[in-house]
């Protein structure tokens, strides 16, 4: 089969990755205005779907999307599933833009809102695993490690375009009190847009043949037969979980508490160490491809587990050149993770399984590690008092993927490739 333009793969597959972190972004941005719109305080039972449906409902969403959307990409194609997810995020993106609040539809909304939500979990859990499944597939041997890191990439970008469109653009073009009232429904609108390209752009790829089918579901195949596989991706997974979520998301809110600093300062500080953070990523994709995988994820959970805890205590400090460095330190460690570990994670799977078991062992740990990380470091930090704690939950979860690693098994280069029925 003839392979594809490498950058019509490269842009398919993370446009994607953009809508979600997009979404993620935004909705964390307009999260006061968005709860005040569907979850007014005189209601209780609003109070409590606002405080616990909506924040756990897509982490909790995850592990069984990404079961359904493996087998989709196992027994359907690819392009399928990539198609079938863009479209589960696209649409409930701009309903939740144009749903009436709770003084139109009342005790209704929150729960429709909720359902918006557990669709676009259902997607997320399926979306970025597929996507680099595809994307590093159909990369050219000596490029794989670079075309993976691109997929990561495409969500650090997302939630960069989440918080410009939010904090920067709107804020500057719109009094508060219309941004407050309606104009947060702007940006979910608009990720009509981008989910309709990568819709129409994904349909348009030239679909590769199915995997071979064994009879049994790849879902039933993956936890009977390559279960060692599953516990080694969901064991590498653990670094990526717990040290993007606390350095890149439970940080903003750290640096508000610990060190005092202004939201709108601990927004910038965190922008900043994103695009560091991307920048590591692509390097480490390029480099991954002249030293292998498993170097760079040994030397990236090395630097996890000695540069935790001195990376914290630099951003205790509260002087700004501190907490850079601090931000800097973990962008090198985390970003050189997530840069190797897609095509790691390609690598290592079997072919006829491979979206399924990538989708599960990633999503397990994504959604039941990482999704209850930032509150459990909050946890630790008020039930002891010492606001460092949360650098052993980082340092524990880079173990754990460093001997995940050291474990990790890849496939030949003959089977890395999608094989006729």
């Amino acid at each position: 089969m003839e392979r594809p333009d490498t950058r019509r793969v490269v842009l398919a597959g993370a446009i994607g990755n953009v809508l979600e972190w997009y979404d993620f972004a935004v909705y964390g941005y307009f999260a006061a205005a968005i709860g005040r719109a569907f979850f007014p305080k005189e209601d209780p039972v609003a109070q409590v779907l606002s405080a616990f449906g909506i924040f756990a409902v897509g982490f909790l969403m995850r592990p069984v999307g990404g079961a359904l959307l493996g087998y989709v990409g196992d027994r359907f194609g690819r392009r399928t599933a990539l198609t079938v997810s863009v479209a589960a995020m696209a649409i409930p993106t701009f309903l939740v833009g144009v749903l009436p609040g709770y003084a139109v539809l009342g005790v209704a909304a929150p729960f429709v809102l909720t359902g918006l939500r557990m669709i676009q979990g259902l997607s997320v859990g399926g979306e970025y695993t597929t996507s680099i499944v595809f994307m590093v597939e159909h990369a050219p041997p000596e490029r794989r490690g670079f075309i993976g890191a691109m997929a990561g990439c495409g969500a650090i970008g997302g939630i960069l375009l989440g918080s410009a469109t939010g904090g920067a653009i709107l804020a500057e073009l719109m009094p508060a009190t219309a941004l407050e009232a309606w104009g947060w429904r702007i940006p979910f609108v608009l990720g009509l847009a981008v989910g309709l390209a990568g819709f129409f752009l994904r349909r348009t790829l030239v679909d590769e043949p199915r995997t071979r089918a064994s009879g049994r579901s790849p879902l039933v195949e993956t936890v009977r037969t390559h279960w060692p596989v599953l516990l080694r991706l969901a064991g590498l997974s653990c670094f990526n979980a717990v040290g993007f979520y606390l350095s890149s998301v439970y940080i903003v809110s750290w640096l508000q508490f610990a060190d005092g600093i202004a939201p709108a300062h601990a927004l910038g500080i965190n922008t900043f160490s994103m695009v560091a953070m991307l920048l590591v990523m692509v390097g480490a994709g390029l480099l991954s491809d002249r030293i292998g995988r498993k170097p760079m994820l040994l030397m990236a959970t090395f630097i996890g587990v000695i540069g935790a805890y001195p990376f914290f205590w630099l951003m205790y400090h509260g002087e700004v050149s501190m907490i850079l460095l601090g931000q800097l330190g973990f962008a090198l460690a985390v970003g050189m993770f997530v840069g190797a570990q897609p095509t790691a994670m390609v690598e290592a799977a079997p072919v006829e399984v491979r979206c399924t078991a990538i989708a599960l062992g990633y999503n397990l740990t994504l959604g039941l590690v990482g999704g209850v990380s930032p509150m459990v470091a909050t946890w630790l930090v008020h039930r002891t008092g010492d606001n460092l704690m949360p650098a052993f939950l980082i340092l524990g979860a880079a173990a754990v993927s460093l001997v995940a690693t050291l474990f990790l098994r890849k496939t030949s280069r003959s089977t890395l490739a999608v094989t006729p029925a």
